[in-house]
């Protein structure tokens, strides 16, 4: 059978609109420098045609500026038609890849739901209140070890009356054993000069002193 019908030739992959895209931007730039040529030779011939005289070699020119003109118009006709075939082909890839995207998105949502629920079965709420009753529990019986190893011995039993007048007592102590000679000190002091430097100055004794307050010494 194959030997009198042949065997049908294989078919290639499904186009791709990113190809597609490629091959419409590829005309569109052949076309593109063709109007740029068509452009180069229209502005020869109206140049021409500003230096000729009016009669038939002007009207020939003419003529052949018009086809040019023409083959632009067309040019540019296909040029848009590209242009608009492209972008829609964009469009349509955009949203193909959007949709894609979303899918994706979606399996990956659907996993991670699957995952927590397989990982909140392995929880047991009875086994957590379990374990925070038994911290609580464990909790209590440190702060018993705690306190029965704080305990003290020994202690004699003072009545805090007896404490509060001993205090008392201390404390007139303190007051009449404190040194209050440094005030004395401090009132012997010398008296702080008033005045700028450099001039004669007093203490309240009457004798000289320099800037500083102390006792001028005299020339000899």
């Amino acid at each position: 059978m194959n030997r009198l019908f042949g065997r049908g030739k294989p078919r290639g992959p499904p186009p791709n609109l990113s190809e597609c895209i490629g091959n419409v931007d590829a005309r569109g730039e052949s076309v593109e420098k063709k109007i740029n040529m068509l452009d180069v030779e229209l502005a020869k011939y109206k140049d021409q045609l500003k230096k000729m005289k009016d009669g038939p070699s002007k009207n020939m020119v003419k003529q052949k500026a018009m086809r040019v003109l023409k083959q632009r118009k067309m040019y540019e006709s296909q040029r848009e038609q590209l242009s608009q075939q492209a972008f829609n082909m964009e469009q349509a890839n955009y949203t193909l890849q959007t949709l894609k995207d979303t899918k994706s998105t979606v399996e990956a949502m659907k996993m991670g739901a699957k995952e927590m629920k397989r990982a909140y079965r392995e929880v047991k709420l009875d086994q957590i209140d379990d374990l925070q009753d038994q911290l609580e529990d464990l909790m209590e019986d440190a702060n018993e070890v705690q306190e029965a190893m704080s305990r003290s011995y020994g202690t004699p039993d003072i009545d805090e009356e007896d404490l509060e007048a001993e205090l008392d007592a201390l404390g007139d102590e303190l007051l009449q054993d404190e040194d209050t000679s440094y005030l004395d000190d401090a009132s012997a002091a010398p008296s702080i000069p008033e005045g700028l430097p450099g001039e004669t100055a007093t203490n309240k004794d009457g004798v000289l002193v320099d800037e500083f307050g102390l006792p001028q010494i005299p020339a000899t």
